[in-house]
Order: C-alpha cells, then structure tokens, then sequence
C-alpha cells in the first residue's frame, strides 16, 4: 500500500472515531443569490416567487404520471462536499429536502438554456468521474432511480443477454441512464458509486460507495441536488448505512436575511445525527413544537404534515380537511420544504387568510397595486405612517398544541420601492404568502408548501426515527457559532 493510501485509511479512521465521540455533522448551509441579484429588490421578490409558484405546481402535475419525480431544486440554500481522493473533486449542491436523490453535473458538461442562473460550472471545473464505479442494473439503486422498476426490466435496458438474466448473472452490465423532468428543466443522469467527503468543521468524514448521478446534460439545472427526502437515495439515508445513529434525524436554522445582502452571506446550521452538546443547547433554549409526518404512497420521499388553520392575530381560519391529511392517492397535506422559497396555500385558505390580514392592515394603509404586480406578491401596502401595527399569523398543525407562531419579518417584507425618478421612493411591506390555486381544479396532489423564507429563525428537525417534523425559535447565527465553537 502507497503513503497516499496510507494516509487517506488513516484519516478515515482519524474521522471515525471523532464523528463517534460527537454523533453529529455540523454542516453550513449558504444562501446561493448573487449580489447582482440585489440590484432591484422588486425584481428579486418578483423572480422568487415565480419560482415558488413554478415548484409547487410542479409538485402537483407530477401526481398525474405513472410514476414519481423530484421537485425542481430551488435556488436557495447550498452546501459542499469533494468527490473521490485520488485528487479530491469539489462540488455544490442544492439541499433539498423535496426530492430523495444526489446528483451533479459531471465533465464534460453542457446545460442549455442556463443562461443568468447560478452556475458552478462556470467558476469550477464540473468533476471528472472516470476513476468512480457504474452501478449495477442489479443493484437496489438502479431501481430506486428507475422509480422501483425490475431488476430484469433495466437489465434488459443494459442489453444483458436473456440467458444471463435468467440466471442472475448481469452484475457486470451498468444500470441504464435514468431521465428527470423539473418545473423548468430537465436531466439524464447515470449512477456511480465513489467517496464522498462530507467536511464539518471537526474534520472530514468518508463516505466509501457513496451512489450518486452523474449528468453530462441538463437542461436548464446548472446545479446539482443534495437529496434530503425520504428514499434509499437520499443523503441521510446513504449516511444512515454508514451508522444509524446519523440517519435517525437532521435539523437546519436558516439565518433570518429578509434580502439583506450581508445577513444572506451568513452560513446556517445543517445538524446531521445527534449529540449531548446539542441536546445541552437544545435545553437552555426553546422547547420543539412537533407535528406527525404522513405518509404519502404517491410520493413517498415527501416531508407531508397536516395544517389545520392559520390565525390572523386572534382569529383562526380553518383550512380544509383536505390539508390535515393525505389520502390513498397522494392527495392534501402540506409539504415542508427547503427548496420553495415562499409558503404556497390552496386558493380558499389563501383568500381568507388575505381578507382578513387586509381587514386590519388595509384600513390603516393604502394599497399598493403597482407593487403587486412588479412583485407577483401581495397584498402590498404603502407604509407612510410611522406606526405600522402588523398583525401576528401563526400556523396551526395538527397535533396537542403544534402551534407555530411566525415572527413578522417571516411573513411581511418591508422595503423601498421607487426613486427612478419617474415615481418617488416610498416604503412599502408585502405578505410572504402566495396563492397556490384552486384545489378543485388542481386535480390532487399535496395542497400546500411550507417554504424555507417562513421557516427562517426556526430550527427544523426531521425526527425520522419518530416519525415527526419539529419546529423551535433559535437565533442561527448563534447556534451556528456555538456548535461550531464546541
């Protein structure tokens, strides 16, 4: 064996026995908008909340297909990893807690239609897979890719003889490229297995036969996705095969930004596994609100729990039954997501949630139409007056006492809007909330998104061994530099 062999089994044993002693990866978590993108705050809010809207009606067509997709990756958080050793490669992903796959552009790469989207590519070279391992159309994984088909079915795919497929004995023909279609753009990926180095701030840990895709194309996704959702697939589920311990939960507390350029550059916590530091802080600090997963048959790698109203200060608006639970076909419940931005609600809750927040809000404040429309939010109001009295919203799931209440900075954005010289500067505030269209005419699916703008200045935990999602005030910044710290 070689120094460099020596060496790298040294620093997987090093890894080892320090990730035991804390049971937990602490990983940051960075806001992808460039400083461009802060030019025109208008233009921003406007090109955030088409994404939204683009995400969860995506969400909802695939309910009509035979067979489950992704969603597309938003644009918001990234982390970092290196692939292989022999030299390490390094890549950006989107963290995803809507999808159940990781995958990444690799050389040579071309994404069309890619033109003013983040593009990793452009500043680093995409990585070069020709030392990493094809998948077997025999392996698992080929069939969680293919979305469960047949390991006879993919291995005719490969072109492995008849013969041999009768006998089992295709382990040596690679598992087929597989095809993803997003909300605007689409892949075809094929699966590898390498290392993976997954660098928290107590040094790296390696993952050996990490199984990822590998896209040569894409059209329209110039970034790779770090699955987070429920599948053999997944981040934390690849993770759990190296020790349970790791796969029984994750957490973030994404950094409260509201735009700003500067809070935006802060990294937020990504808790991977657990820790007696952790549960220490956990204690000193305020209490989780937990609310059940549900279980989704249609799409199965979803984060689904039920809402059953939104409070406007002191009055309560039901939502449907249709949000307080998932039915056979995949229909209702909302899904909690890292990848949409703004919360997405079914037309009629929408509707009543915003006559009521107008009721208080808009006899004080005139509305700003204009606003709404450069936007594609709203209601937006003309903040002239000194005082600004804002009604509370709060989320109700369903569960004894799963209350959430959102601070006001999570769900009413106040900014300048103005000054080009046609129109003076004035002050103006907008609701984070967007209509998701009527359910009737939805055709199924999951009926709301909660998205990672109203979970900011929250520590959500996805307590996967129990079964539920948890949601607790923190200060992120704080809690990224104490367990950092620690």
């Amino acid at each position: 064996m070689d120094s460099s062999a020596l060496f790298l089994l040294f620093m997987f044993c090093i890894s080892c026995s320090s990730f035991y002693a804390s049971g937990m990866l602490l990983l940051p978590l960075r806001h992808s908008i460039s400083p461009t993108q802060f030019n025109s705050t208008h233009h921003l809010l406007k090109s955030t909340s088409a994404r939204s809207a683009a995400r969860f009606h995506h969400q909802r067509r695939l309910h009509h297909r035979h067979f489950s997709l992704p969603l597309s990756p938003g644009s918001d958080y990234t982390l970092s990893f290196n692939l292989g050793s022999q030299p390490p490669q390094p890549i950006t992903l989107y963290m995803d807690t809507g999808s159940d796959l990781v995958w990444f552009p690799c050389a040579p790469f071309e994404c069309i239609l890619c033109e003013g989207k983040p593009n990793p590519s452009l500043h680093t070279r995409p990585p070069n897979i020709s030392r990493s391992v094809a998948v077997s159309c025999k392996s698992p994984a080929c069939s969680a890719a293919h979305t469960s088909a047949s390991s006879s079915d993919l291995c005719a795919m490969a072109r492995c003889p008849l013969e041999n497929i009768e006998t089992s004995d295709c382990s040596s023909y690679s598992c087929p490229p597989f095809y993803y279609a997003y909300a605007d753009g689409s892949l075809i990926a094929r699966l590898y297995r390498d290392s993976l180095a997954v660098s928290p701030s107590s040094g790296a840990l390696f993952l050996k036969n990490f199984t990822f895709g590998c896209a040569h194309t894409t059209l329209g996704e110039p970034t790779g996705v770090a699955g987070f959702g429920r599948g053999l697939l997944s981040l934390p589920a690849q993770l759990a095969s190296f020790s349970p311990q790791l796969g029984n939960q994750f957490s973030y507390c994404l950094v409260s930004h509201s735009f700003d350029q500067q809070r935006v550059r802060r990294p937020s916590p990504l808790i991977i596994g657990r820790s007696d530091e952790k549960e220490r802080i956990d204690s000193e600090a305020n209490e989780f609100v937990y609310t059940s997963m549900l279980e989704n048959p249609k799409h199965p790698y979803f984060y689904c729990v039920g809402l059953v109203g939104i409070s406007v200060g002191k009055r309560t608006i039901p939502a449907s039954k249709t949000l307080s639970r998932v039915d056979n076909e995949g229909n209702g419940g909302m899904v909690v997501d890292s990848g949409t931005t703004f919360t997405m609600l079914p037309a009629s809750l929408y509707n009543s949630v915003v006559a009521e927040f107008d009721r208080r809000v808009g006899r004080v404040h005139e509305r700003a139409g204009e606003v709404e429309d450069k936007t594609g939010l709203g209601p937006c109001y003309y903040l002239d007056k000194k005082t600004v009295e804002i009604p509370t919203v709060t989320l109700h799931f369903v569960g004894n006492n799963s209350n959430v209440v959102l601070p006001r900075k999570n769900y009413f954005h106040d900014f300048l809007y103005g000054g080009d010289g046609a129109r003076e500067k004035r002050r103006v505030g907008c609701l984070m909330l967007m209509n998701g269209g009527d359910e009737a005419e939805s055709g199924g699916g999951p009926g709301a998104t909660l998205g990672n703008y109203q979970q900011q200045g929250f520590e959500v935990v996805y307590d996967l061994e129990n079964q539920r999602v948890g949601f607790a005030k923190r200060q992120c910044a704080s809690l990224w530099d104490k367990l950092n710290s620690n």
